[in-house]
């Protein structure tokens, strides 16, 4: 009798302990198609970033980007795993990267500028490359067409054509005084060469003549601003990695001659040049992450995803630099900022 009255007990136990053990599987299950994956289902993804040299514009791309990443729930050390290479400006060890890159194991290949695209795109054909810092990727023959790239290849692109017009009308209107305007280029960066075309033709339509001085690389960009000295009412400089990279020779020397110093990026500007009509960086790489996230989770297929152009636009002005370069800013000149709490710089 003891048996018996204990056995339905016994099973009841049982039965819940099952049950309980099933719950566990499911609420596993849920929680996976909630998007965060149990501990045995859990994917470590890797990735490769190449970059071609470092500066503040290149590397606040690449934070925006693993930012991006993070926020997506992929995180260093976690589920993430990241191989950085950086170039630092040589085409022997950009090529280097590209190869390495090509031969290795990687779910996706993340490239920022031109170079370091052009590159990776020539050596690697069996996985995903998002692209960022690409100036003009259908002049560099990274894809053939903007709206469908097709192949492997996707990203998105630092230029936006109101970007340059809208700055030379700003120097136009208040700086009636600038006739010429120095131009520091490295005229073998693709993108360098594509920007100064455009702002010489826009600087033209006001009657400003654009001067150049061209360098090879970044040692020489401090001879080749001081060069402009004398021969240029304002310095400019496009989205230039060579000169970006050695950008404070620039700024020291409009500082100490009291020229106005206008860039293409914010980051330029944030270090020292006087002011741009641009966008942040890391929001910039921030979109490229997007881009990275729906090809790594979603199974996007980059051969569909639109390049994507940098629309939100602003001016961007660095009150500190303006008295150091010897210009005036007044209000009229602040009112062209829209969102002055993160443009208007050392208030």
């Amino acid at each position: 009798m003891l048996k018996r009255k204990w056995l339905p007990i016994a099973m009841s136990v049982i039965l819940g302990a099952a049950l309980a053990g099933c719950g566990s599987s499911t609420d596993g299950k849920k929680t996976e198609a909630g998007g965060s994956e149990t501990q045995t289902d859990k994917k470590t993804y890797k990735i490769a970033i190449s970059q071609i040299v470092e500066h503040p514009s290149l590397d606040a791309t690449r934070e925006g980007f693993l930012a991006a990443l993070k926020d997506a729930g992929l995180s260093e050390g976690d589920n993430l795993k990241v191989d950085y290479k950086n170039a630092q400006g040589d085409q022997a060890t950009n090529l280097s990267i590209a190869q390495t890159i090509a031969s290795n194991k990687e779910d996706l290949v993340f490239t920022i500028a031109t170079g370091s695209t052009q590159a990776v795109v020539k050596q690697v054909k069996d996985k995903p490359i998002v692209f960022a810092s690409v100036t003009d990727p259908v002049d560099a023959k990274i894809v053939s067409n903007l709206e469908k790239p097709g192949g492997n290849v996707t990203g998105v692109s630092d230029t936006n054509p109101a970007a340059v017009q809208r700055l030379t009308d700003f120097i136009a209107k208040y700086f009636p005084n600038v006739k010429t305007v120095g131009l520091v280029i490295n005229e073998g960066e693709p993108n360098a060469e594509v920007m100064a075309k455009n702002a010489e033709e826009l600087f033209g339509k006001h009657n400003i003549k654009l001067v150049r001085a061209a360098v090879t690389n970044t040692s020489e960009v401090k001879q080749a601003a001081q060069s402009l000295v004398g021969r240029s009412d304002a310095f400019f400089t496009t989205l230039d990695n060579t000169v970006v990279s050695g950008v404070d020779s620039i700024i020291q020397v409009a500082n100490q001659n009291h020229i106005p110093f206008f860039s293409s990026d914010y980051d330029t500007v944030e270090k020292g040049a006087f002011a741009t009509v641009g966008f942040k960086y890391f929001d910039h790489g921030y979109e490229a992450g997007k881009i990275a996230v729906d090809i790594l989770k979603n199974g996007k297929n980059p051969a569909d995803i639109p390049i994507k152009m940098q629309e939100k636009l602003d001016v961007v002005l660095n009150l500190k630099a303006a008295e150091a370069q010897g210009v005036t800013v007044t209000d009229e000149m602040k009112n062209e900022v829209q969102d002055k709490d993160n443009y208007i710089l050392n208030k």
